[in-house]
Order: C-alpha cells, then structure tokens, then sequence
C-alpha cells in the first residue's frame, strides 16, 4: 500500500544549528528519500513563498503566504510503498522534523493521478 507522509515542521528549527549539523539533518532527510519504500519526494519553499487562492462567489481571491496562522507549517513530503500502518510509522519516525520540533502525518494514499508526457500540462 503506498502512504503519503506529510511533513510539518516548525519554522526557526534550524537556526541555531551550525552547517555540520544542518548538512547531517540534510543528509538524513536525502537518504529516506534513496530508500528502496520511498516512490517520490520533495522539499518546498518557505511558508513565506507561498501563495493562497480562495474562490468566493466565482471570483478567485490570491493572497499572499500560507492559508493559516500556525506554529508548524508544511516543508515537505514522501510517498512510499510499506506493508501496512507499522511500516509507514517506522519510516515516519526517521524523519528528522519529527524529532525537530514539527510533526509528520501519515495518510492512505487511495487514488493517484496519472502523469502527463514531459512537456505536456498535466
């Protein structure tokens, strides 16, 4: 079954880290993605790039930033292949922002959209 696992992490956590520390925080999170259970990965900008869209009577309202206020924002995600429940906890618990400050979310993924042909919208 492939699960998605959804990584939260608390903005500021590695500020006070010197580069060695952060290069093997770094290093941790690339080897889970060369794990054999893990199908795709990715990391994204800071909250702060991100843009929101709301659609209220037709008319689409863009926003700059997040969609909410909160202390853990989204960083980052996996989607891996693991026998069960178990299987996904035990690859979510590697996860550095989960020992970091910031949390992981781990869901069924039920339905998985095709991918279209390089160069082509998808």
């Amino acid at each position: 079954m492939q699960y998605a696992v959804l990584i939260y992490e608390t903005p500021g956590t590695l500020d006070g880290l010197d580069e060695s520390q952060r290069h093997a925080i770094t290093a941790e999170y690339l080897a889970l993605r060369q794990d054999p259970a893990c199908r795709d990965g990715a990391s994204l900008a800071a909250a702060d790039a991100a843009t929101t869209v709301r659609v209220a009577d037709g008319e689409a309202l863009v926003t700059d930033g997040p969609f909410a206020n909160t202390k853990e924002v989204f960083g980052g995600y996996y989607v891996i292949d693991a026998d069960d429940l178990d299987g996904a906890l035990q690859y979510a618990a590697k996860i550095p922002a989960a020992r970091l400050g910031g949390s992981v979310e781990i869901r069924p993924v039920t339905f998985r959209l095709p991918t279209a042909p390089v160069g082509e919208p998808s």
